[in-house]
């Protein structure tokens, strides 16, 4: 089908869409004769494509584009599957096969990239929060539902996948191929830094890792931890129960978030005081990468204002999905309810804004010296960790005494102009 023809019709999708929660927002209860008369005129439209379009186009080709145009506009990880993709996710859902290491959502009409699980072969080629897989396999992924990209990507351990991948300043797609593995998520690590701050590194919120954290926080605090650093950055899998679970380890009271959607009643998650293990004083780390579970917690943590966060604005996943059959076989796999932070802000929405913004150092695409297309993560220095050299000096010293400090220019560093842009890392 002519390109040019998927773009109008996807573009059209997106602003019936548009159009249809405008509406919804002005009114909480939109009648039935205004949905139809805007899908009236989305089938006169349709109809007008096939019938006057200056060739004849491919309908089934039409109205799937229309429909994943329509769904990645208000949820950018559903999915339209039809009957016979509906059957082989059925098939393969439950199943553990080895892939790549990839968290995925909608992008751009492609399937975009989430994060790559620390340790990963994904990981491992460079790929990160932000790039976008333009093919699978030479399959293009326009189009593709998001849950039969993942399919795509599973397979038998030692298999390989090619991917052609769209990156930040590179035009062309940059082709890699990837050997798929069984994935293991990288263990919680706890360690003392200077004065005396346990800082935990949590890349995965799957089962049994909150318990992990547990012990590493007890563990540290006998080692003498004053005070801690919880470091979520790239920790994208794991649900938002999870979330709440690691939250209640810092909170003894309050509202750590609550679901509700619009046939979803409202569920709220308060704090228990029995699973709270410490009061010592606490900063988290995020970043684009960090989403769903870690989220929850972040959010919980900075509106119940029980830490400072750090960082970058998260990705923005923290919701219920639900696939939802149709009469043909196939299937809408869609948010159904969204979780929200103490707030009351939709955090698939609006993910978690820092208290302390503060950007991270960037990976960097590199090319072949012969013009080719390599993909290689870049090399981290030794102690180089802006993010992390910030937390620290945000926990020990707090966020106000910083900001007093800053705002003072006669108490500005030894030999520095100060027409210089001020240096907030930690000093000696």
């Amino acid at each position: 089908m002519n390109r040019f023809l998927k773009y109008l019709v996807v573009g059209f999708s997106t602003c019936l869409v548009v159009l249809l929660l405008a509406g919804a927002a002005t009114s909480k209860s939109t009648s039935p004769e205004d949905t139809y008369r805007h899908l009236a005129v989305y089938t006169e439209v349709l109809s007008r494509i096939k019938s006057d379009y200056v060739e004849e186009p491919d309908m089934k080709n039409v109205t799937l584009g229309a429909l994943n145009g329509l769904l990645e506009s208000i949820d950018p990880y559903a999915s339209y599957l039809n009957a016979d993709q509906y059957k082989e996710y059925l098939a393969h859902k439950d199943q553990h096969k080895a892939d790549v290491g990839l968290v995925l959502a909608r992008k751009f009409g492609y399937v975009g990239i989430v994060d790559a699980i620390p340790g990963s072969p994904a990981d491992g080629a460079g790929l990160t929060t932000g790039d976008v897989l333009e093919s699978i396999n030479g399959v293009s992924t326009r189009d593709m539902p998001l849950a039969f990209g993942e399919m795509l990507l599973a397979g038998d351990a030692g298999t390989t996948v090619e991917l052609g991948v769209l990156r930040f300043r590179k035009p062309e797609p940059q082709k890699i191929t990837l050997t798929r593995e069984l994935v293991r998520y990288p263990a919680v690590k706890g360690r003392i830094a200077q004065d005396d701050v346990g800082v935990i590194q949590v890349s995965s919120l799957t089962e049994g890792e909150v318990a992990q954290v547990a012990k590493q926080v007890q563990s540290l605090q006998k080692q003498g931890a004053r005070r801690f650093v919880l470091d979520l950055r790239h920790c994208s899998t794991g649900g938002p129960e999870e979330g709440v679970q690691l939250a209640n380890l810092f909170l003894d009271k309050g509202l750590i978030t609550y679901s509700e959607g619009q046939k979803v009643p409202r569920k709220d998650f308060d704090a228990n005081a029995a699973a709270d293990i410490t009061h010592l004083p606490l900063a988290v780390i995020v970043d684009r990468g960090t989403a769903n579970g870690a989220e929850v917690a972040a959010s919980a943590l900075l509106d119940d204002k029980r830490a400072e966060v750090v960082g970058e604005r998260t990705y923005g996943d923290a919701a219920i999905h639900k696939a939802i059959t149709m009469e043909d076989g196939s299937a809408v796999i869609l948010s159904v309810a969204k979780y929200y932070s103490p707030s009351g802000k939709s955090i698939q929405d609006n993910g978690v804004t820092p208290s302390v913004p503060e950007l991270e150092t960037e990976a960097a695409a590199d090319s072949d010296d012969d013009g080719g297309t390599a993909i290689t993560p870049k090399p981290k220095a030794s102690g180089d960790d802006p993010l992390l050299n910030k937390a620290i000096e945000v926990v020990v010293k707090g966020k106000a005494e910083i900001a007093k400090e800053n705002s003072k220019p006669g108490e500005q560093r030894a030999n520095q102009p100060l027409s210089e842009p001020e240096d907030d890392s930690p000093q000696n």
